[in-house]
């Protein structure tokens, strides 16, 4: 596959997802890696969809979320469960979304930039074994289409890990 992720900025944000969705699969297919291939996930995410500010991943580490491969300003590198945002998807095993990340109770700010949020959890075995974090500079960013879509890419995460 060629390194470029071609999206067509004039679609709609459920059009741009099913073009970038074949692109992911084709970045990590044949890739044993996992650090290349969530770094793949989180470039193709930030350059393919329109006001993604920060995207990127944590991983559970005891009674922890563990930075990993990521897209963006720089980050926390750990989070308590159910700590945050993260912390609370970890905890729920569901995903998140937030309008305006100031009215979360227990945000964790890791950068006054971001305004609105959603993280899904990564499971394995039925086990929440991780997240994935995407955060905007703008309020009212994410609804349901983001959701099923980072879902089913938590979902391929979940098979390459």
């Amino acid at each position: 596959m060629s390194e470029e992720i071609k999206i067509d900025k004039s679609l709609s944000k459920e059009e741009k997802y099913k073009q970038l969705l074949p692109q992911i699969r084709s970045l990590v297919e044949g890739e044993r890696n996992l650090t290349t291939n969530l770094a793949q996930i989180c470039a193709a995410l930030k350059y393919g969809m329109d006001g993604f500010f920060w995207i990127g991943f944590y991983f559970v580490e005891g009674d922890e979320l563990v930075l990993g491969p990521f897209q963006g300003p720089v980050a926390c590198s750990r989070i308590k469960i159910p700590n945050g945002v993260c912390g609370a998807c970890a905890k729920r095993g569901e995903a998140i979304i937030v309008p305006d990340v100031d009215k979360f109770p227990g945000h964790i700010a890791c950068s006054s930039l971001s305004r609105s949020e959603i993280v899904v959890p990564i499971f394995k075995e039925e086990r929440v074994i991780g997240v994935l974090d995407v955060d905007s500079d703008e309020y009212n960013k994410f609804d349901e289409v983001d959701r099923t879509s980072l879902e089913e890419i938590a979902s391929l995460v979940s098979s390459i890990s």
